[in-house]
């Protein structure tokens, strides 16, 4: 009996040390989980088709959580609270020992995308697959992480509810004027209303209102042909048709449809309609944040450093600019060429539904490429395969800056803005991002 008896102590000694062993094994967390958990994001937000500002709202509220939390552990970088509006110290949790602030920060991060999303069982999904794994390697730590990035949600959650995004989805839509012919108009094939009439009373991350940086205004509305609004429309009609003649090898025709960026293109065949679905411009300089984070080998930390930072600016161009597009309310080139030079002229990129001046994705082009050239550097030269997956090639570019510019010449080239409200457009995101950089003190 006492040899029996002597294995079965053995046996199951032997058990509980590789349960304690398992139990204690540590949580890696990486910055590809990182990149991983947003371009989840991305691929739910072009399901769900989010208009370009709502978008930049969704990507910048779970990066200032997940980079809440590495402040809280990592003295290289400082806590936004009190440097942007209206954000206060997220709880401190009581007892460090069993958290792991990196798997809090991505928690966090999963969790309020979640809440901002309308998809929210494809976030469940890609989140309880890595929920699985965590809680087989060490459960007490995962427990304690997940637990206080649940708290430190809650305290970002209450501070998200007061920027005035819910009041605005039951104000009033936007009013046309018909009267006035330089007033912008819905275009085709949908003619839909125009978006987010509002967004200019959504509180701002870092800018002090949202005219700020409010630009110059556009050329004065003229049909005079010796106008300077003229000569711009008709460049419009000029270069479309020039680039339009040279096809598939216009350089110009890949620019802007590298850049096109709309989130929703309206597809029509008989009687039919249909929508093909893309990446926002926001989602777009998401993606070459990415890309510079894995070319340098950005760790953990930096990446949620360099995604909130980025998405920060962003959010603030779109109110930036969105504030301008219904001041200003310019008619699009689409309506005016074909009203008075050529009704069968179609541009190459869809037009937007909404006002033209200035252009939105010249404005965030602009903040987006100032703050990652703070990061990174003026020389950074990246291969941009952000559209791969939409069939279209890859573009190198030797500065961040660059791309923008290029970004912001392609609206121009796709027929949706004249030259004016690209110039001016991506000025004034450069203006709104150095701004950011200069505010915001976000390492020591």
């Amino acid at each position: 009996m006492k040899p029996i008896k002597y294995f079965l102590s053995l046996t199951l000694a032997l058990t509980t040390i590789v349960s304690c062993s398992k139990k204690k094994e540590p949580i890696i967390v990486t910055a590809n989980q990182y990149h991983d958990a947003i371009d989840h994001v991305v691929d739910i937000m072009v399901h769900d088709i989010f208009s370009p500002p709502v978008a930049s709202r969704i990507f910048a509220y779970p990066n200032v959580a997940a980079y809440e939390i590495i402040a809280q552990n990592n003295d290289s970088y400082k806590t936004l609270s009190n440097q942007i509006n209206e954000l206060t110290s997220i709880p401190k949790p009581k007892n460090t020992d069993n958290i792991n602030f990196q798997l809090s920060a991505l928690i966090a991060h999963m969790d309020l995308s979640k809440k901002l999303v309308f998809s929210e069982e494809k976030i469940e999904t890609y989140r309880d697959s890595l929920y699985t794994i965590w809680k087989s390697k060490n459960p007490t730590v995962f427990e304690e992480s997940e637990k206080y990035a649940l708290e430190v949600v809650s305290h970002i959650e209450k501070w998200m509810d007061k920027d005035n995004y819910k009041q605005t989805r039951t104000m009033s839509k936007f009013t046309l004027d018909s009267d006035d012919p330089s007033r912008w108009q819905p275009t085709p094939p949908a003619y839909m209303d125009g978006i987010e009439p509002h967004w200019n009373k959504i509180r701002p991350f870092v800018i002090d209102s949202a005219a700020q940086f409010k630009p110059i205004p556009p050329p004065k509305f003229s049909m005079d042909k010796n106008s300077a609004f003229y000569k711009e429309l008709k460049e419009v009609y000029d270069i479309s048709n020039k680039i339009t003649k040279e096809g598939d090898t216009s350089e110009e025709i890949a620019i802007a449809q590298f850049w096109d960026c709309n989130p929703y293109v309206s597809v029509t065949r008989g009687h039919l309609m249909f929508a093909t679905k893309k990446i926002t411009p926001g989602a777009h300089w998401m993606g070459i944040t990415k890309i510079a984070c894995k070319q340098t080998n950005t760790d953990f930390d930096k990446t949620v450093f360099v995604y909130t930072k980025a998405s920060i600016a962003m959010a603030d161009a779109f109110i930036s600019c969105w504030d301008e597009k219904y001041r200003s309310n310019l008619i699009r080139p689409e309506t005016l060429i074909n009203n008075h030079i050529d009704d069968s002229w179609k541009p190459i990129l869809q037009t937007p539904p909404f006002p033209e001046y200035s252009s939105g994705h010249s404005v965030v082009s602009g903040a987006a490429s100032t703050v990652l050239t703070s990061i990174f550097g003026d020389n950074f030269q990246f291969e941009d395969y952000t559209e791969t997956r939409y069939g279209l090639p890859v573009r190198t570019f030797k500065s961040f800056n660059i791309a923008a510019d290029e970004a912001a010449i392609s609206r121009m080239y796709g027929g949706i803005h004249y030259r004016a409200a690209v110039e001016v457009g991506v000025d004034q995101g450069r203006k709104l991002g150095g701004f950011v950089v200069n505010k915001i003190k976000m390492t020591k």
